[in-house]
């Protein structure tokens, strides 16, 4: 992990398309604007977490209709 010290409005950049700007600090917290293209989705951690959380769900539920046909198969 890199960590770097800045102070209200300075930037950091990634790469050449992304730039992250301090808007604002006080006390504990800190204001951070995100400059990206439209196709690089930005989110807060414990959003991506439950995104990926309901994806991970999702692709396991196994639709009521499959298992009706699963347990007609298996008792035969």
């Amino acid at each position: 992990m890199l960590i770097l010290s800045r102070k209200t409005d300075q930037q950091i950049k990634i790469g050449e398309e992304i730039t992250l700007t301090i808007i604002e600090i006080r006390g504990d917290q800190v204001k951070i604007g995100v400059e990206a293209p439209k196709s690089v989705k930005v989110f807060r951690q414990e959003v991506f977490s439950a995104i990926q959380n309901e994806n991970t769900q999702a692709a396991c539920a196994v639709p009521a209709e499959k298992i009706g046909v699963l347990s007609k198969i298996l008792k035969k």
